[in-house]
């Protein structure tokens, strides 16, 4: 009955390394990304002869949105490697961010949802900047609606994580 127990408890254990395709498959992703910045970025600079100040903070908007996914897509790829398939020995790599790798699940919450917080707030400034052209009111309402309601999961989610039940206290 040991050895099963050990068995399965190893099997359990080891899934994790199912978790690797998922993160090579978001380095694909952020290469996606990066051509999407550029593709931005060039039609962003193609128009600043024309542009008026509202069209260049929507294209600088555009690319702030563009590059707040990138990094959360790598926190993402860095955490859950660390997280749940090999730690990273810092010493070994002295020149890596040191923030980037010691996150723990609780802290790769917060900056997950305070990075989505953050792009709907980058997305809500795009409507008010362009609120001229793109008045549709209801929509409007729906994106600062999420941007409240992701604003009040990061500050309850922070709160829980603070609590002495959750440290173990």
């Amino acid at each position: 009955m040991k050895q099963a127990k050990h068995a399965i408890e190893a099997i359990i254990v080891n899934c994790r390394w199912l978790v690797a395709p998922f993160l090579l498959g978001l380095i694909v992703g952020l290469a996606v990304l990066l051509c999407q910045f550029v593709v931005k970025l060039v039609q962003f600079a193609a128009q600043m002869g024309t542009a008026t100040p509202a069209d260049v903070i929507v294209g600088m908007l555009n690319l702030v949105d563009l590059t707040l996914i990138a990094n959360l897509v790598v926190v993402v790829i860095c955490s859950s490697y660390e997280n749940f398939l090999a730690p990273i020995d810092l010493r070994a790599h002295p020149n890596w961010p040191h923030g980037l790798l010691k996150i723990g699940f609780s802290g790769l919450k917060q900056k997950v949802l305070g990075s989505i917080v953050a792009i709907a707030a980058v997305n809500a400034l795009e409507w008010f900047v362009d609120i001229d052209r793109a008045a549709d009111n209801a929509k409007l309402a729906w994106i600062v609606g999420m941007l409240m309601a992701f604003a009040l999961a990061l500050l309850i989610l922070a709160i829980a994580d603070r609590s002495p039940t959750e440290r173990g206290h």
